[in-house]
């Protein structure tokens, strides 16, 4: 593509400026979770979310082999999170040794410092070339009942990430 047409590709999306979610996946005894950007409902009857895990992620290789995820939502506290997921790696470092958890649905490793939350049944896969989507059905939820202020790419922009993206 052109450099003009994915640089004013990039600004719009960046204005958009979308809400940020940590993606947990386990598969048989491993565990894994990362910051994602791409993430987004993508039907209302049946309700279906996808989120977009890059192929270069410890978490893409837990997922791939998992049945269900959990998503996370976070709020303005939750940078310290969005930090611990989406500036370190799974290959390194244990993140979950590094914040309360308790397992949920599905043996899923779910965030105590998340505003909400929720799990998912895998129901595809597709490639999207430096990332796979995952559909998820939902299966489990938690739900405050204000998330006025959720944290959004802004807001981590800044972050090193754990691995390249792509």
């Amino acid at each position: 593509m052109a450099e003009d047409l994915l640089r004013a590709f990039d600004t719009i999306v960046a204005r958009a400026d979308a809400p940020v979610w940590i993606v947990t996946a386990v598969a048989g005894d491993q565990r894994a979770g990362c910051l994602v950007g791409f993430a987004a409902q993508v039907s209302i009857e049946p309700r279906r979310f996808l989120v977009g895990l890059s192929t270069n992620n410890y978490t893409f290789t837990v997922a791939a082999a998992a049945t269900h995820l959990a998503v996370h939502l976070l709020d303005q506290d939750g940078l310290p999170l969005a930090q611990l997921f989406g500036s370190e790696t799974g290959t390194d470092l244990d993140k979950f040794e590094h914040c309360d958890w308790h397992p949920g649905a599905h043996g899923l490793p779910i965030l105590h410092g998340a505003a909400a939350w929720f799990t998912g049944e895998v129901v595809q896969r597709t490639d999207f070339g430096d990332h796979v989507g995952f559909v998820l059905a939902p299966t489990a939820a938690g739900a405050p009942t204000d998330l006025s202020h959720p944290l959004r790419f802004d807001g981590v922009a800044d972050l090193e990430p754990g691995q390249p993206a792509g």
